[in-house]
């Protein structure tokens, strides 16, 4: 289905001789959660190659991924996963939130990594996002990880404005599960 409204996309981008590129939505965070740290650093996300390129990959039913170089994730998938779960850790938990490098005199009171295994859309409506996290305190007690596996629907009519809001609903959801399971 995602894939009749690719090479319309793709038309549109060759005939005004330009990529487009689609930012991440920011998604409203409505939920609250305390956790025991009053400061996180949130590391590079690490994310498969695919996924780690600016081309926005939709996986066929065969397996097979497709992308074009004339359409774009609008900032380098990387920086922009490891921001968004920090702006997201930070609106959760109240707590002071940043990326590495810690930008703040000292240490923060916990780490958190995040390992990506599969980040990208199915065309049939789901945005599936993958992997492991780890929580790692500074005092060194209390090292927490667990595997997420995450699908979040999209309308595949919606093209890529569809799959960029689910991206933003999957890294949400990732956000609340760390904040949850791994910094209480």
């Amino acid at each position: 289905m995602m894939l009749r409204f690719l090479p319309l996309i793709l038309l549109i981008a060759a005939c005004s001789g330009t990529s487009l590129r689609y930012p991440v939505p920011v998604p409203e965070v409505t939920e609250s959660v305390s956790i025991r740290f009053g400061s996180v650093e949130v590391r590079d996300v690490s994310l498969p190659s695919y996924a780690a390129g600016e081309e926005i990959q939709i996986q066929r039913a065969d397996g097979a991924l497709v992308s074009s170089g004339d359409v774009l994730w609008a900032d380098d998938p990387s920086r922009e996963v490891s921001l968004a779960l920090s702006r997201n850790l930070a609106a959760l938990t109240g707590a002071k939130v940043a990326n590495e490098p810690w930008p703040f005199d000292g240490f923060a009171d916990a780490r958190v990594e995040v390992r990506v295994e599969e980040m990208l859309a199915v065309e049939s409506g789901a945005f599936r996002l993958t992997g492991q996290y780890f929580v790692a305190p500074t005092n060194g007690r209390g090292d927490r990880s667990d595997y997420f596996s995450i699908a979040a629907p999209y309308d595949p009519a919606g093209g890529i404005a569809a799959i960029s809001a689910a991206r933003a609903a999957a890294l949400l959801e990732l956000s609340e599960r760390i904040a949850q399971d791994g910094l209480r």
